[in-house]
């Protein structure tokens, strides 16, 4: 037997045939370069979200670290409130001169003329304390 071509076409070597596959082979790269160009569009729009993903959470990690500062410094800011308001009032008290005569007296042991302090433990102190031995 004898082997069959498959191919039953036979090329005519016309000037329209030559066209027409001119014509092809014209479509056929354009149709390759087009696809070569959506390509490259697609990996630089890719490469574009990404560098703009990458962006975004970078900056929210920033913002979550910012937060966590922003939480602790209004609690020193509490405290710091806090400290100042009490030095304002020992301010004022110690614009007071009676104030300031009692604390030189209770402290320093100054007195008046004639005056004799002795100083009294606390109560405090000399409660003995528990040991719990259990």
């Amino acid at each position: 037997m004898k082997k069959q071509n498959k191919n039953n076409v036979a090329y005519l070597p016309t000037n329209f045939a030559k066209e027409q596959y001119a014509n092809y082979a014209k479509q056929q790269r354009q149709v390759i370069f087009r696809r070569r160009r959506l390509a490259v569009i697609c990996t630089i729009g890719v490469l574009a979200l990404i560098s703009v993903g990458y962006s975004l959470m970078r900056d929210y990690a920033r913002l979550a670290t910012l937060n966590t500062y922003k939480q602790e410094t209004l609690v020193e800011q509490k405290k710091v409130n806090k400290e100042v308001k009490q030095l304002k009032s020992d301010v004022a008290l110690l614009e007071d001169d009676d104030y300031v005569a009692k604390l030189a007296r209770s402290r320093y042991f100054y007195s008046k003329d004639g005056e004799i302090n002795f100083k009294i433990p606390d109560s405090d102190s000399q409660t003995p304390t528990k040991s719990s031995d259990k």
